[in-house]
């Protein structure tokens, strides 16, 4: 059997960066470290940051003392309000900067008088936490083929980080006929446009492809999603536990990508379990 592995899978720079910023900062704290919710969408990496003292909480006023972590898909105004005036809690902020650059541009489209329109997942942190910078004042959509079409003098579209950048297309396209300006900020992160490409062309040329990470994850679950309309025998998985030995049968190429927030060890993990099990009989 051979084992084809995309180029860019795995963690990505934000991502890298968090994780850093986050082990740099148990080290430090030693005591009464926290991230507020899991500081990636990946629950294995996240669990070993518990295990080495990263406390997950969902709610920023649990903690009064300490140090809070702010994951890397950034937060809400209302959080970062109450952060600033809570002088016991010492802040490492790791939100991603394409999360950050988004918040900008939201900020500018609102001052400039724009009716904006958001491709994403209304209720991802990320999502929530940037909306909250201009009071929601925004159409959120997943599809654009569903938007409501009417007439506007000014538009500003936006996306989520992790979307396709054929929906963002597609929504250029239903929104540029209902107004007289239209200004498109292009949010999605170059890696994860590189990645969906990539895992594309990969699933061309496979029998099986392997989508590795969490389930929670967004580009993770986009990258299944592109994988499964070239390869029907895609496959989302979060550990070598999860794949079916069944799946292998008759199979002589594997493909695997993996998100943003899966680190190499898993890839490699992947790996090990494919050579296990790559038998004569599972290859006919």
């Amino acid at each position: 059997m051979e084992i084809l592995v995309a180029k860019s899978a795995g963690f990505c720079y934000g991502v890298k960066r968090a994780i850093k910023m986050a082990k740099d900062t148990i080290e430090k704290s030693k005591v009464n470290c926290f991230s507020l919710g899991p500081i990636i969408h990946n629950p294995i990496v996240v669990r070993d940051l518990e295990k080495e003292g990263l406390k997950v909480i969902e709610n920023v006023r649990d903690i009064k003392k300490g140090t809070l972590v702010i994951r890397s898909h950034g937060i809400s105004k209302d959080e970062s309000e109450y952060l600033k005036k809570n002088p016991k809690i010492s802040v490492v902020d790791t939100t991603c900067p394409f999360v950050t650059k988004s918040k900008k541009f939201l900020v500018r489209l609102i001052r400039g008088g724009y009716n904006i329109f958001f491709l994403g997942d209304k209720d991802h942190p990320e999502v929530k936490g940037l909306l909250s910078y201009i009071n929601n004042r925004a159409v959120v959509f997943k599809d654009p083929d569903e938007l409501e079409i009417k007439n506007y003098k000014k538009v500003g579209l936006i996306s989520q980080t992790t979307q396709k950048i054929e929906l963002l297309k597609k929504a250029v396209d239903r929104l540029l006929s209902s107004t007289e300006e239209l200004r498109v900020f292009n949010t999605i992160c170059k890696t994860t446009s590189i990645r969906q490409k990539e895992a594309v062309e990969l699933a061309k040329k496979v029998d099986l492809m392997l989508v590795l990470g969490g389930k929670n994850s967004s580009n993770t679950k986009k990258l299944y999603e592109v994988c499964k309309s070239v390869l029907n025998k895609s496959f989302h998985i979060e550990s070598p536990k999860e794949i079916d030995t069944r799946w292998l049968e008759g199979v002589k190429k594997v493909g695997i990508t993996a998100g943003a927030s899966t680190p190499k060890e898993h890839i490699n993990d992947v790996i090990k379990f494919l050579r296990d099990n790559s038998t004569e009989e599972n290859n006919g």
